[in-house]
């Protein structure tokens, strides 16, 4: 062999070989027990990041393992290929999103090739292509067959640069997240999918998930919002004479006499309300709006202001007064009524009860715009003060009912409860369960998406797109101007025959979320080649999925719309199973230095790491640096890798300098998988020294061995050197199992460390060290299987065992662990002197009279007598003078 670590030969011979056998691919065999190991598919940017590397390579790691353990693993890639990054690009560069999409498709796979990924590439899918969407649209239209998708009127929030809805997570301090535009609120149509039908099944299934990560399940459970309280009403009359200014006013069709609802999970304070607040898009705002400039302003200042909960959890409160008053259920006070920033129409019914003195949002409100507070809960021992918040205040579980009327005296929940059957028996309101999740808005106003199947024919309103003619395809040469969605201006697409009457009528031009294209995508995997059915035979053999890997930033709404979209095939009957991951791994996100200054025009400029020497304090630690052109940039600490911050590293530099089992060896060694990873340039060093000592050792120590029986007696040396190698690979064994990577390999430099110990001493038995060897190779095989497939082959291992792929995974000899003779460390008074063998059933007895008479005891004791003698089985003497 080789004597030269050489790892783009090594790569490149053992790709190579790996394509010309076909290794990965895997078809379903039910004489194997099945295991479907999936990573969450790539956004097609244009190239890997390192926390791609990461991803795929806890993956590989899992896959390589499993199958040497005699399963049927499953491991494919795919593409989430639709969305709005590819038709920026094509506004950037002046070039279809189509074309941006498979150049940049074909460069990552590259890439991910490079990495020795074991990938099953014939199952691929790219969610932009018309067989695969083509399945989007089919389900879309069984959805609307069941009731689970409609279309209907709501408010949304609208991009006016990238004219389109946004999601409330889309929109970030009330802009929206890829323009920096001011979110306006439009009320437009559109096609929603009934993900509310499935809330109770969404929230209690995740007990059926003992193998998802604690936190994912709680946001997944918070998301969702189950809320048990008191739905009920405050009615209004405009014929009231405090609504005098409200009675007829122009333009408006709100009744003379109707009713305000809000929900509420503490009913035991509603003797307190002092006022109600609504949604600016709420009725009675926009009634009083008609009447009172002021309220029409503030309506107005708010259609640009924040959408979502997250922002309006932080946003200045403010509001306006409408003049409107309603009345108390159950008091039969008048209650003002005011337009609020922070009530959204979307949750509820778009009004909130207004209790300052024991809700932490109405106090600030309160006392911004003078409202009064009325303190209706105590806590023996707390003194209520009307100056400032206290968080005792909102305390539910101490709380006892004051200033409540006939409900004073009472626990939270006897007042619930009391207050409740009040409100019922007046025929306001009862007790019910609200949720804050809402049914899933699909539509787009967007070019580069699935096409929604429905053509609107003046005589036959909108009409379902016929199964025959499916797909809609999507016309791939069309260049975004930024100026709307370019579908709408492409005749060819647009001006179709309706399917039922024949006349002329127009296809619909909105695509889908995209977050459709990713909800399923893991069963085409499946089935990916069926062009006759959604899913098939393969769904039935892989899923549900045994190990899905991806990252914490999609721990909520892809993971939700996946449950929700196997529900709903369930429900139509094309799967059998309710949930389709079985376990889930978050990978952590890989970080990395960031370096910066503010730029004359009030901006930040980046500097990559790599281009700036670091100043430490007296500590070591990094208070800045220099760039290389010898001006100072200021230190922003360590955060994740990113291109704004221009501190990612390019995998594709590293594995052309280093190779690409250094890449994976380094981002498996740093940290367990689950936590975040910091870069470290030495780290990478260090990683690739570790290969060249493994590559080293087998040219020297194992090179020219070969295969012999077990010795009937092994050496003292051999039994000590399979004693480490043994007690090594139960461990990794047992790592690999919990999925804990960054031990494997801890676990593999012990291996090492033990062979070339055993190596260089002078009673060292050959066989012990193959066998040791060999060991070592499997264990790093599927970290390093580059390295590791062409030295089994090399060293002749592949004619004794097999090829690597297949190879059986190392089992551990008990009696290598069994030890005639075993070493405890001596200490005198708590300090290493030495060592001594005993016999492995020496008895405690024994063992301090060994120790006593050891030469170490006898150099240091200096003639004193030991006070007592202490023994630790298995591990140490210690001799207390």
């Amino acid at each position: 062999m080789n004597p030269d670590f050489n790892p783009s030969d090594i790569e490149r011979s053992a790709q190579a070989a790996w394509s010309a056998a076909d290794a990965y691919r895997v078809t379903e065999d039910e004489a194997k027990p099945k295991f479907y190991a999936c990573s969450m598919l790539p956004y097609p940017s244009g190239r890997l990041h390192m926390g791609h590397v990461r991803n795929y390579t806890i993956n590989d790691m899992l896959a390589r393992q499993l199958r040497m353990q005699g399963m049927n693993v499953l491991m494919p890639m795919g593409w989430d290929a639709f969305g709005l990054p590819a038709e920026n690009a094509a506004i950037a560069n002046k070039v279809p999103p189509a074309k941006w999409t498979y150049d940049n498709i074909a460069a990552m796979k590259a890439q991910m090739q490079a990495m020795g990924l074991a990938i099953d590439w014939s199952r691929e899918v790219a969610t932009c292509a018309p067989e695969y969407y083509k399945w989007n649209q089919w389900f879309f239209l069984k959805m609307l067959e069941a009731g689970i998708a409609e279309r209907r009127t709501q408010i949304v929030n609208w991009d006016p640069v990238d004219q389109t809805v946004l999601a409330n997570e889309q929109v970030v301090e009330g802009r929206g997240w890829r323009s920096g535009a001011i979110v306006e609120k439009r009320e437009i149509p559109g096609y929603y999918l009934a993900i509310t039908r499935y809330a109770d099944e969404l929230l209690g299934d995740l007990a059926k998930l003992p193998g998802w990560p604690e936190r994912v399940k709680v946001m997944q459970e918070n998301w969702i919002g189950k809320s048990e309280g008191v739905r009920f009403a405050f009615p209004y009359d405009l014929n009231d004479p405090l609504n005098a200014a409200h009675r007829a006013t122009k333009g408006s069709s709100l009744p003379a006499q109707g009713r305000l609802y809000v929900f509420t999970t503490r009913a035991d304070t509603i003797m307190g309300v002092t006022f109600c607040a609504v949604a600016p898009e709420h009725p009675l705002a926009q009634h009083a709006a008609l009447a009172n400039p002021e309220v029409a302003a503030f309506i107005e200042e708010c259609r640009a202001g924040a959408t979502n909960e997250a922002a309006l959890a932080t946003q200045e409160k403010k509001g306006v007064a409408t003049g409107l008053y309603v009345e108390h259920p159950l008091s039969h006070e008048k209650i003002p009524v005011w337009v609020g920033n922070y009530v959204l129409m979307s949750y509820g019914d778009g009004a909130v009860m207004g209790v300052p003195a024991h809700d932490e949002r109405d106090f600030a409100f309160a006392k911004r715009y003078g409202i009064d507070l009325l303190q209706v809960i105590h806590v023996d021992g707390e003194h209520f003060s009307y100056d400032h918040w206290q968080d005792w205040y909102a305390d539910k579980e101490r709380a006892v009912t004051i200033n409540s009327d006939v409900y004073s005296g009472l626990s939270h929940r006897l007042a619930v409860d009391a207050i409740a059957a009040a409100l019922e028996h007046k025929g306001l309101g009862g007790k019910t369960t609200t949720w804050r999740l809402r049914d899933w808005g699909i539509s787009r106003q967007r070019y580069w998406g699935t096409p929604i199947p429905i053509i609107h024919c003046e005589t036959c309103g909108t009409v379902p797109i016929p199964e025959k003619d499916l797909p809609v395809v999507l016309p791939e040469d069309l260049i975004p101007d930024g100026s709307g969605n370019p579908l709408a201006r492409h005749a060819a697409f647009v001006n179709v025959a309706c399917p039922r009457c024949a006349r002329p009528a127009r296809r619909e031009t909105d695509t889908m979320d995209t977050f459709v294209d990713s909800s399923w995508y893991f069963m085409r995997y499946c089935d990916a080649s069926n062009d006759a059915a959604m899913v098939g035979g393969g769904t039935a053999y892989w899923m549900p999925m045994d190990q899905y890997i991806g990252g914490i930033e999609h721990a909520i709404l892809h993971l939700l719309y996946a449950r929700f979209w196997t529900k709903a095939m369930r429900d139509t009957g094309l799967v059998d199973f309710d949930e389709p991951f079985t376990r889930l791994l978050t990978q952590g996100m890989v970080l990395n230095h960031v370096f910066s200054r503010p730029t004359p025009q009030g901006g930040i400029e980046y500097f990559p790491p790599d281009e700036v020497t670091p100043t430490h304090d007296a500590n070591g630690q990094i208070t800045g640096g220099t760039w290389r052109d010898g001006s100072r940039v200021e230190y922003g600490g360590v955060v994740k890798m990113g291109k704004t911050e221009r501190n990612g590293v390019d995998p594709q530099t590293l594995i052309e300098r280093y190779g690409a089992d250094t890449a994976r060896l380094f981002v498996m060694f740093a940290a367990p998988p689950e936590q975040t990873l910091e870069w470290n340039d030495a780290g990478v060093e260090g990683a690739n020294r570790f290969l060249r000592r493994v590559w080293k050792f087998a040219a020297k120590s194992v090179h020219g061995t070969r295969a012999a029986p077990a010795p009937v007696r092994w050496t003292s040396a051999a039994k000590t050197l399979r004693f480490e190698v043994h007690g090594a690979l139960r461990q990794v064994s047992y790592d690999y199992e919990r999925m804990q990577y960054n031990t494997v390999v801890s676990g593999a430099m012990k291996l090492l460390n033990a062979l070339e110990t055993h190596a260089a001493a002078a009673d060292a038995d050959g066989a012990a060290l193959r066998e040791g060897f060999g060991i070592l190779l499997r264990v790093l095989y599927p970290v390093c299987p580059h390295t590791t497939w062409v030295l089994w082959r090399e060293l002749g291992y592949e004619i004794e065992l097999g090829g690597l792929l297949d190879a059986a995974w190392p089992e551990v000899d008990e009696q290598a662990l069994h030890q005639d003779e075993i070493e405890l460390v001596l200490q005198v008074n708590g300090k290493l002197r030495g060592a001594i063998r005993v016999p492995a059933n020496t008895s405690k007895h024994a063992i301090e009279a060994a120790a006593l008479a050891s030469p170490e005891f006898a150099r240091f004791a200096e003639g004193r007598h030991a006070k007592r003698v202490v023994v630790v089985p298995g591990r140490l003497v210690n001799i207390v003078l």
